[in-house]
């Protein structure tokens, strides 16, 4: 090899097995809590993707009939925009280790006395912030139970992550934090794609998909309980609307 490749190589940090190694654990802390709490035992956890909202339910989804009304169940407000371009203004609160978006007007409209953070608005915005809570509240394994029953949609998926026994997720002194989204929405229906960022400054993704449903926006997991996609590394955050909190 060159001097100057060798140079190069030395140079780039995504060519370190310990960037690999790193974002190996990036995307093991952002989903063991869901993953293990909602994959139940025996079951692979291969799957495909979300389709983008407006091709449909999901699949593997049996969602309930929508809120009859647009407000959600704590009364914020919905909104006529069916779309989010740049990052909202944001007051930012830890939840566990991350840093989650709130806003009176935005949600939670609810927190229980577990931290269990529900009641968004129907809007773009309010599918953003509610999926940020949804994998704030997530790195911790003692509300995997809450999650499941109050934040996941109606279907099979949850049926199967509310019988899972509960398994607590490995200790890591890995910390992440929110760096960047885009959302594709429906009035029903919002698949959130979220950058993750690790104090070491390894890089993460991960799609949500969301259904209004009872006035609130719950996650869609697959008929296995696992979630539609599992976080992936990325490189950089080209491609994604920059937004942090910390």
């Amino acid at each position: 090899m060159s001097q100057s490749t060798e140079r190069t190589t030395e140079s780039n940090p995504f060519t370190k097995p310990g960037f690999i190694l790193a974002a190996a654990l990036v995307v093991a802390l952002i989903a063991a809590a869901l993953v293990i709490f909602l994959l139940p035992k025996g079951q692979d956890n291969n799957h495909a993707a979300p389709p983008p909202a407006g091709s449909g339910s999901p699949a593997t989804s049996s969602p309930s009939a929508p809120a009859a009304a647009d407000q959600s169940i704590c009364g914020l407000p919905a909104a006529s925009e069916s779309a989010l371009g740049a990052a909202p203004k944001t007051k930012w609160e830890l939840v566990g280790t991350m840093a989650a978006p709130t806003d009176p007007k935005i949600g939670p409209g609810k927190t229980d006395d577990q931290g269990i953070r529900s009641c968004f608005a129907h809007t773009p915005t309010g599918a953003l912030y509610a999926a940020v809570n949804l994998w704030a509240l997530g790195i911790d394994p003692s509300k995997e139970r809450a999650i499941a029953e109050q934040l996941a949609a109606k279907g099979p998926g949850r049926d199967a992550g509310m019988k899972a026994p509960q398994t607590q997720a490995p200790a890591s002194a890995m910390r992440v934090q929110i760096a960047g989204f885009n959302v594709s929405y429906t009035a029903n229906q919002a698949v959130v794609e979220l950058a993750f960022k690790a104090d070491n400054g390894a890089l993460a993704s991960v799609r949500t998909t969301l259904l209004w449903q009872d006035g609130d926006w719950k996650g869609v997991v697959a008929d296995s309980g696992a979630p539609l996609e599992e976080p992936r590394q990325v490189r950089d955050l080209s491609g994604f609307i920059l937004w942090s909190g910390a």
